[in-house]
């Protein structure tokens, strides 16, 4: 995590963006200091049929739900299972042990992470605000939240805030009951954001956009269905043949000016979703 004063760096730039907002232009490309590295460990690499797809992991939103998806990976529970459930213009549905929709895994359920409390610490980078609300990132997580400055008045130093199921968003499925997710989760194919605070949000796609996009749709799938062949943590590859991934970091100048660009293109109608965020795999 960059310090706080780090962060104050970034509203400056963007608060010099928004006065030449009228005369704004794409961002120029980014330099080395606007790249981050993600912890091995908050990445899931799942190799479908299609092709491969790399999420990363957030447990600063939704601790309980990923470790339970890295404790089911290390089990090897996920590799062969089918995406079930495929919805065009929604998500692909997979992590079912009986391929059905109808199975868990044997451990219990998870208790519902459908929202998180955000310190004045946390790692929030904050890129709007109106309404009352705050939206910004956590890592390549769009997030929105109460103002920060009603931390002071809190009980924890802390106000509610809630990860956004913007396209690419990994969520975790469940029943009507909110505490009922186990080992199902869904790859997000497009902005679903009636699902905001009512579903576990625990990563986002950082590589492999495509993949999610072909996976074959059908409700149910019809047969052959496509299916995630190996799922694994960054972390557990052979440093031999491992990837080297890195990934715009949204604490950095580069990604201010992004959305600088952003909003003075779009105006009231700016949505952090719109923002793309880059990676690079080797």
């Amino acid at each position: 995590m960059k310090p706080i004063a780090a962060l104050a760096s970034i509203a400056a730039v963007l608060a010099a963006s928004a006065a030449t907002a009228a005369t704004a232009a794409p961002p120029a490309g980014p330099g080395p200091a606007d790249w981050r590295t993600p912890d091995p460990q908050n990445v899931l690499v799942i190799d479908t049929n299609q092709g491969r797809v790399f999420v990363e992991l957030t447990p600063e939103i939704a601790p309980l739900t990923v470790e339970r998806i890295r404790t089911l990976t290390r089990q090897h529970l996920y590799d062969g299972l089918t995406f079930f459930r495929v919805i065009e213009d929604f998500m692909d549905q997979t992590g079912d042990p009986k391929n059905t929709g109808e199975g868990d895994s044997a451990l219990p359920n998870v208790p519902a992470e459908f929202g998180f409390r955000r310190g004045v610490a946390s790692p929030f980078v904050t890129v709007d605000r109106a309404g009352g609300t705050e939206v910004g990132f956590v890592g390549p997580l769009p997030a929105q939240s109460k103002p920060i400055a009603q931390a002071a008045i809190t009980a924890d130093g802390k106000v509610p805030a809630f990860g956004m199921f913007c396209a690419g968003a990994a969520g975790f499925a469940r029943t009507a009951d909110p505490n009922s997710g186990n080992s199902q989760f869904f790859l997000l194919r497009y902005d679903y954001p009636s699902l905001n605070a009512k579903y576990t949000v625990f990563g986002r796609v950082i590589a492999g956009e495509a993949a999610v996009r072909a996976i074959k749709p059908g409700e149910p799938v019809p047969a052959p269905q496509d299916r995630m062949l190996k799922a694994q943590l960054l972390a557990d590859m052979p440093a031999a043949s491992r990837p080297q991934v890195r990934v715009i970091d949204t604490r950095g100048a580069y990604f201010a000016r992004q959305v600088a660009a952003a909003k003075a293109s779009a105006g009231e109608a700016f949505n952090p979703c719109d923002l793309e965020i880059a990676a690079e795999v080797k």
